[in-house]
């Protein structure tokens, strides 16, 4: 789950329907980008990033797959 995504999509107040026809996408596929289950396009992360001032890579971070992680267990 793209934690960071989803809560600062919350933080604007916004549902996933609302981003998926602000992105132009279908709300299905935002709930797998959302989920992590697709990794979207660069276009798509700079729309976010400009959205949220967050830096991209931020929104896509899927914390159980951080690849630090596995090197630490």
């Amino acid at each position: 789950m793209r934690e960071n995504l989803k809560q600062a999509r919350k933080n604007e107040g916004m549902t996933q329907q609302q981003m998926a026809d602000y992105l132009h996408i279908t709300l299905r596929y935002y709930k797998k980008l959302e989920s992590g289950d697709a990794d979207g396009s660069i276009t798509l992360w700079d729309s976010l990033e400009d959205l949220f001032e967050i830096p991209q890579r931020l929104l896509r971070e899927i914390p159980n797959n951080h690849p630090c992680q596995a090197d630490s267990q």
